[in-house]
């Protein structure tokens, strides 16, 4: 037996435990503050949910306002950093990341100060992360919110790298290694389905499907729908649960992971259309429901 390790922790006046005391601090005090559905108002709320949450690799132009200068929106940009700019072909674009390393309690602000900044800042500069500055512009301010993305879907990341652009050695190891984990992914297209995203996870693929409604009244639509046994993708299909993030609610389904991801398109459609004949019956819950509702909440959990 090892001896105890009873006096490994900080000393209550070292300075590591001041930094463990501040970080403390800094992660309640974003908690407590933390916007609830910080992309309400956009068109693209859905979809921008799944780029900051589980898409792997994909990247849209941004519809900016009153910028002169081309701003695309990424997954994930090199570093993990909020916005950089990089001189392409004909002119300097700017980048702006989803998944970063550290944002602010407001996630809507941070993008819109990170897609300001990547407007105007000069080539070859990157931005760590978005200040917090009660000045900061809001989306609206800088993004046209009426605007959907026209996302392109990448199965790996050498879009990081400038197209004629030989990397730095330490460079293309990065892009290789991240290559190397990216898991298949690709964006469901049918008539009403938006941000329905299937993912080959190895042993089985998911469609997690961003949904736009109040996250109670989507719950009880779901569960009339799973009373009625039509909670369902058809054969090859298991519900699994749903996640809740950023305000939104996310059915999550099993799939067959040898049938292509469009295949899956029709039934997604079909879902949605019993999940709108639902969401528009205005009357109490039955015991079935009740009981179908109570099932399908304890598949639940939160992400943000």
């Amino acid at each position: 037996m090892g001896k105890s390790k009873r006096n490994s922790g900080p000393k209550p006046d070292s300075n590591r435990a001041a930094k463990l005391a501040e970080r403390r601090a800094a992660q309640e005090s974003i908690a407590a503050t933390a916007v609830s559905r910080p992309f309400a108002g956009l068109a693209a709320e859905c979809d921008l949910v799944a780029m900051r949450e589980f898409v792997p690799s994909a990247t849209a132009p941004l519809p900016m306002t009153g910028a002169d200068r081309a701003v695309v929106i990424a997954t994930v940009l090199p570093g993990a950093v909020a916005a950089l700019v990089r001189d392409e072909t004909d002119s300097a674009t700017g980048f702006v990341g989803m998944q970063v390393q550290a944002h602010s309690a407001d996630l809507a602000a941070d993008l819109a100060a990170a897609a300001s900044w990547a407007a105007t800042a000069a080539p070859g500069e990157s931005l760590t992360a978005a200040g917090v500055d009660a000045d900061r512009p809001r989306p609206a301010d800088v993004i046209d919110a009426s605007a959907p993305l026209d996302i392109t879907v990448h199965q790996d990341f050498n879009w990081w790298i400038p197209e004629g652009v030989t990397p730095a050695p330490e460079v293309a190891a990065t892009v290789e290694r991240a290559n190397e984990v990216i898991m298949p992914s690709a964006r469901l297209d049918a008539d009403g389905v938006v941000a329905a995203w299937w993912v080959d996870a190895g042993e089985k693929a998911h469609l997690r499907w961003v949904r736009p409604e109040d996250e109670d009244q989507l719950m009880l639509a779901l569960a009339r729908v799973h009373a009625a046994g039509g909670l369902t993708l058809g054969e090859g299909s298991r519900y699994a649960g749903s996640f809740r993030a950023h305000g939104l609610l996310v059915p999550v389904f099993d799939l067959d992971r040898e049938r292509h991801a469009q295949e899956w398109a029709a039934a997604t459609a079909e879902l949605g259309d019993r999940l709108d004949q639902a969401l528009a019956v205005d009357a109490p819950l039955t015991s079935q429901e009740r009981r179908s509702r109570d099932g399908l909440r304890g598949r639940q959990i939160t992400i943000r």
